[in-house]
């Protein structure tokens, strides 16, 4: 039986920041490539930077959660607690810009959870989290 996980086509403008940006920043292992996408390894799951030359830049739509406006669509990945905090640093580091800083999303409730969003060079919305106990990932 092959192992669970997701396959993500995400667009791109330029191969080379995506190859900064995912390769450097997020630090993620580069896997096969061609002139036109590049697979990375995202912790287990696939993503794909596919180079689309007729991508418009545009703003992305926002929903509103806990107080702030999240973009949408957005993917990204759950995170144990130190892993979040050392991506946050190496981003910080990087002088990422943050659609929304790291901070904990439903303190106190059922969910609560650390979170980020930001945004890749070619403007996709990605979201990072980490809940303190993984067994409120779907708490109502």
């Amino acid at each position: 039986m092959s192992r669970p996980g997701f396959h993500l086509a995400v667009p791109v403008d330029d191969l080379a920041a995506a190859r900064r940006f995912y390769g450097e920043v997020l630090a993620l292992p580069e896997g096969r490539s061609a002139d036109t996408w590049i697979d990375w390894n995202f912790h287990g799951h696939q993503v794909v930077t596919h180079l689309d030359g007729n991508r418009a830049a545009g703003r992305p739509v926002r929903g509103a959660v806990d107080g702030h406006h999240v973009p949408v669509p957005h993917f990204g990945l759950i995170l144990s607690v130190p892993d979040f905090h050392e991506l946050a640093e190496r981003l910080r580091a990087a002088d990422t810009a943050f659609v929304i800083e790291p901070y904990v999303r439903f303190a106190g409730e059922p969910g609560e959870q650390w979170t980020m969003f930001l945004l890749d060079p070619a403007g996709n919305a990605l979201e990072f989290k980490a809940f303190q106990d993984e067994s409120q990932v779907f708490a109502k």
